[in-house]
């Protein structure tokens, strides 16, 4: 569909959130007549979501801003299945204790870009546990199951490649789908939501919610999904080389998770203003016009921005102001990331491999070793040549830190305690 007439799915368009919709005409025409619900599901694998996971969330954000209901579903009770869809393996099975609590840390990022409530628009936080944990098999066999074709499932691309694979598909994950679908039907008889939305790779799973509500008698149901994102040289979004970019702070500080959307790719610039920003549109054009040393401004503001969302304003702009202190003044920012070291530790002198490595720069001391001979590795922004190096209390400055830096853009303050 060449423009779309309501907000939500013009706003999504513009923005480069749309991949594929299940019915373009039919969707718009539902949000310009009425109050939509609609989801997108969460699997609680971990303590935390990571970057890669916030277009999702953004998705959610825009669709509450234009005047509609969205629910962030919790995969508690899918969770205990784990999502086969182009995993080259079966997941590990975590325990309802491991997943209880992954569900209550990931909730805490939510409510910074949602309004949760009881009005007609505030979002709503579910967990699939509350009616998949007390089916009925044989019960659930007869009323849902017997509306799958097994040979339709065998032809979804996300099942096709682990049938190609050396690790087989489990009947425990070939349920996943069934119970995805079923979400999507037990959610419009609870709260009437007539949308799912999710990433590109959860096309077939939407597609068989939908095809089972027509089954069993809901409305029209729809599905919209967004583009699997890479960056320009084809990384995978949320992933840098110390590992997940976090969306929980206990996780990943204000300050690292700013460095990683300042240190993004010329390229992607524009494209990530429209899709992890709320930045007006004529105001991202303006910015995606500048060229040339103009464009380090522009990711300063895209990291602000988008920091600003998930950690506040003030933490913005102290990460902003940290970064500004110590790559263009060379100053000693006290807001930089530190590793704590006891002290009589120091006194006695500690490897500067082992610090490398515990102080997060490094994943062992074999890559620590690697960066200090290819000398990228500085104490108090002296390049240190010698991988025998000890770090010790007479490397603490005036300011009472040690300075341990790999590159210009790492650092790290190590603290006595």
């Amino acid at each position: 569909m060449s423009e779309f007439k309501s907000d939500f799915l013009h706003t999504l368009k513009e923005r480069g959130f749309i991949h594929t919709t299940s019915d373009d005409a039919g969707l718009d025409e539902l949000f310009q007549k009425e109050t939509v619900t609609a989801y997108i599901g969460f699997d609680p694998t971990a303590p935390s979501l990571h970057a890669g996971g916030l277009i999702q969330i953004m998705m959610l954000h825009w669709l509450q801003a234009t005047g509609h209901r969205p629910i962030s579903l919790m995969g508690g009770g899918t969770g205990m299945v784990g999502d086969p869809s182009f995993k080259d393996e079966a997941r590990q099975l975590m325990t309802p204790e491991t997943i209880a609590a992954n569900i209550a840390s990931i909730k805490t990022v939510f409510s910074n870009y949602l309004r949760y409530g009881d009005g007609p628009t505030d979002a709503l936080m579910i967990n699939n546990a509350d009616w998949l944990l007390g089916i009925n098999y044989l019960e659930f066999l007869r009323d849902v199951g017997r509306h799958f074709s097994v040979n339709r499932m065998l032809s979804f691309d996300s099942v096709k490649t682990r049938l190609d694979r050396e690790q087989s598909l489990s009947f425990l994950e070939f349920n996943y789908m069934i119970l995805q679908a079923y979400d999507f039907v037990e959610l419009y008889n609870r709260t009437g939501c007539r949308l799912q939305m999710g990433g590109s790779d959860q096309w077939g799973n939407i597609v068989n919610g939908i095809d089972l509500g027509h089954r069993m008698g809901t409305p029209q149901l729809y599905a919209l999904t967004s583009p699997l994102l890479t960056t320009a040289s084809g990384a995978k979004m949320g992933k840098s080389v110390n590992g997940a970019i976090w969306l929980n702070p206990d996780m990943l500080g204000p300050y690292d998770f700013w460095q990683y959307w300042r240190n993004t790719e010329d390229a992607d610039v524009s494209r990530f203003l429209k899709l992890y920003t709320t930045l007006p549109m004529p105001e991202i054009d303006r910015l995606s016009k500048l060229g040339g040393s103009e464009i380090n401004e522009v990711k300063k503001i895209l990291a602000t921005e988008v920091t600003a969302m998930l950690h506040g304003r003030a933490a913005a702009e102290q990460a902003a102001e940290t970064a500004r202190k110590t790559f263009e003044e060379g100053a000693l920012a006290e807001n930089l990331p530190s590793v704590d070291v006891p002290a009589p530790e120091l006194e006695s002198g500690v490897g500067l491999l082992n610090l490398m490595v515990r102080a997060g720069l490094a994943g062992s001391n074999g890559e620590a070793r690697r960066h200090v001979q290819g000398g990228a590795v500085r104490i108090n922004d002296d390049q240190i040549n010698d991988e025998r190096r000890v770090v010790g209390s007479g490397d603490v400055t005036g300011d009472g830190v040690i300075k341990l830096s790999l590159g210009k853009k790492k650092h790290m303050l190590v603290r006595p305690v």
